[in-house]
């Protein structure tokens, strides 16, 4: 789950983290008021979306009066803002942070991350700060600093001094958390998080309530926002086959054929061990909510549930569904036989696969077609 920058912000205030001072509107006119109420030479109006790249989209302006402040929100909000990261779809402005400029003196760049190789929480820092660091640690790694956090001590004193003297940091600058990209040095020595990206991992919500109220669905695809809140595993992809799975792994290796024999899969769709007809109806209606979807394969391992259930809750689906395309349905398991039996009799849509090559080759066919 991602944080919009505005509430990435105050968190970081919450543990003391120096910030610019801001605040965010939803209509353009309350502009006028920020403006007034944080005096500065001049403002920053950010659209808030969760991508990268805003400032070369054209949603990062900085503005000198409160009427040209009103009219750079005024042209944001409301509008898809394009960026490198979330093209071609882009992202909706329901908000814009507003914020005082400051007298910046050198832009550097910190943050944390989880380093899945290593297993450990790796803190990364630059004195190239405000640009892309992809590209900076591959034109020029030097500009990279990291230091290893031990997973029992975490960041010691020791690392957070090397890392300040290589950042030419001194005194109470010493500053290390998420991802700060720049992080400012003004020119009276202050450190300030310009700005910030947060992300937190979703399988941690459970114990981060206050955070995952904070979650902006507007800003994530619909048909994931719809999976999510019905207990489906769902990621939106590219392709035009739509996949219903039961299973992780099985869910992957059923993309994986259905590109071995030249298809794109549409989707990832992990429908789970327990499917029930009501939960395969849902997941059809989210596979179908893709206009770019022009057959379904269903890949169901009938192990905690017996095929003959299954094939009547798909039977049942196609049928609430209305379905228009074709499904090819793979069934394996406790009677299957009962199972394919049900499928072939049903007068419906439905194609009856021998074995997942077979599936992945019949929908592959059916786009073709």
């Amino acid at each position: 789950m991602n944080l919009h920058e505005y509430q990435a912000k105050t968190l970081l205030q919450k543990y003391g983290i120096p910030v610019p001072r801001g605040q965010v509107v939803a209509v353009a006119k309350e502009a006028v008021g920020v403006t007034t109420e944080i005096a500065s030479e001049g403002w920053v109006v950010k659209a808030q979306v969760h991508a990268g790249g805003r400032g070369k989209a054209g949603g990062v302006k900085v503005v000198k009066s409160a009427t040209e402040a009103q009219n750079v929100a005024n042209e944001l909000l409301g509008k898809t803002l394009v960026t490198y990261q979330n093209a071609p779809d882009g992202q909706p402005v329901n908000q814009v942070l507003i914020e005082e400029t400051l007298p910046i003196a050198r832009e550097l760049y910190l943050s944390m991350l989880v380093d899945r190789t290593l297993e450990r929480i790796v803190v990364v820092a630059s004195v190239a700060g405000g640009m892309d660091i992809e590209e900076i640690a591959q034109t020029s790694p030097d500009k990279i600093l990291q230091e290893v956090c031990d997973p029992l001590n975490g960041l010691v004193d020791f690392q957070a001094r090397n890392l300040a003297f290589k950042l030419d940091l001194s005194g109470d600058q010493i500053v290390a958390l998420l991802e700060i990209n720049p992080l400012v040095v003004t020119t009276d020595g202050k450190l300030f998080a310009l700005d910030c990206k947060m992300s937190v991992d979703d399988n941690a919500l459970y114990r981060q309530k206050a955070l995952a109220e904070q979650r902006d669905w507007s800003q994530e695809d619909s048909k994931e926002a719809v999976a999510h809140h019905a207990g489906l595993n769902y990621i939106a992809l590219n392709g035009n086959i739509g996949c219903m799975v039961n299973g992780a792994g099985l869910a992957m290796a059923t993309m994986d054929l259905i590109k071995l024999h030249g298809g794109m899969p549409a989707n990832f769709l992990d429908v789970g061990g327990g499917a029930t007809a009501e939960t395969v109806a849902k997941a059809f209606k989210i596979i179908l909510a893709d206009s770019n979807v022009k057959a379904i394969l269903v890949n169901i391992f009938g192990g905690i549930m017996r095929c003959d259930i299954i094939a009547e809750g798909i039977i049942t689906a196609v049928r609430e569904v209305g379905m228009q395309i074709p499904v090819i349905v793979r069934l394996e398991g406790t009677n299957v036989d009962l199972g394919k039996k049900m499928l072939q009799t049903s007068g419906l849509n439905i194609i009856s696969a021998e074995g997942l090559t077979d599936a992945a080759q019949q929908a592959v066919k059916a786009v073709v077609a």
